[in-house]
């Protein structure tokens, strides 16, 4: 099997960012190549008696990403995007030289090869665990979200998933109706259900959500009936905002970046109910003044906004 690679060239402070942008145009599951030191208990899973050798830290990143060679690919055009999305990240902040090469690789098991760097964690009380690993902790009593996210969404491990996961249980409860746009395996609807929602719905631009988030429900026990997904844009399309329905939802959530959650938050007020809480994160921690502007801008009351490494979740209410 051929595939595609295509190499960023960038600094290490922007790897989060420009990976998070290559997600909205497609490109799933960057593998990176840097200098950063491991950490000691990365040292101890690495390596038995041989400690590892590295060069000093540069601040260079290289970020691959692998797209398959099928019949009508135009990988120029996918090239072309990455190199937009580029231009944009650098308008507000430093990507290093930003270069991008393409080239070619053969036989990549990028489906399964990914898998043993993903295993179970904790996020404060619940347990995320693959479906192919056993639970490690016998005596666990939280609840556990049990995840195969295959290549093409996110694992909960990332810090705006886990702002998220916070403020959607410090919110939800019995009645809750909560919407998720932009919900790819379906992690923060099915967290939301677990935790006691009565209902949730997602939107998102990838198909891949919807295989992706009906492997999570069964793998959690939940009814598709109880979490139902439509592909489209909420933002610009009239049936995806009527299949949504209007002044329903109490929660909100939308884990997408600040250049979108500027137009999409106007577009969802009219989603939520009077009084609804509108979680949001994927804001960068440059943009965060941005965000807070933009809720004003909108006339919703800011309730809360919590950080995790360089990442931002902005938590408000809509006006009763």
């Amino acid at each position: 099997m051929k595939w595609h690679k295509i190499t960023i060239k960038t600094i290490t402070d922007a790897e989060d960012i420009i990976i998070c942008y290559m997600e909205d145009i497609g490109l799933e599951g960057a593998q990176i190549e840097d200098k950063i030191p491991l950490t000691p208990l990365e040292k101890e899973k690495m390596f038995v008696d041989i400690p590892p050798v590295s060069e000093e830290d540069d601040g260079i990143a290289y970020l691959n990403f692998f797209v398959e060679d099928e019949e009508g690919l135009n990988i120029d055009e996918i090239v072309e995007n990455v190199k937009t999305e580029l231009e944009a990240i650098r308008d507000f902040t430093d990507i290093g030289e930003g270069s991008v090469m393409l080239s070619e690789t053969e036989d990549l098991d990028w489906i399964n090869n990914w898998k043993k760097y993903f295993h179970q964690f904790y996020i404060d009380d619940l347990l995320v665990i693959p479906s192919w690993e056993e639970i490690e902790n016998p005596e666990h009593t939280g609840k556990i979200l049990h995840i195969d996210p295959g290549t093409a969404f996110g694992t909960g491990a990332h810090e705006t998933t886990q702002l998220c996961i916070r403020q959607i249980k410090k919110f939800v409860n019995e009645n809750t109706e909560i919407l998720d746009v932009g919900c790819g395996s379906g992690i923060l609807g099915i967290v939301a259900l677990m935790y006691g929602a009565k209902h949730a719905k997602g939107t998102d631009l990838d198909p891949c959500a919807i295989d992706a988030s009906a492997e999570n429900l069964a793998n959690n026990g939940i009814s598709p009936e109880d979490f139902e997904i439509i592909i489209g844009n909420i933002i610009s399309d009239k049936e995806v905002q009527d299949w949504a329905g209007y002044e329903k939802y109490d929660i909100v959530v939308a884990n997408i970046l600040h250049n979108v959650l500027d137009v999409l938050t106007p577009v969802i007020l009219h989603q939520l109910k009077p009084g609804g809480i509108y979680i949001t994160s994927g804001i960068i921690d440059e943009k965060e003044g941005f965000m807070l502007d933009v809720m004003k801008r909108d006339g919703l009351e800011v309730l809360d906004v919590t950080r995790q490494g360089e990442w931002v979740s902005i938590t408000a209410r809509k006006p009763e």
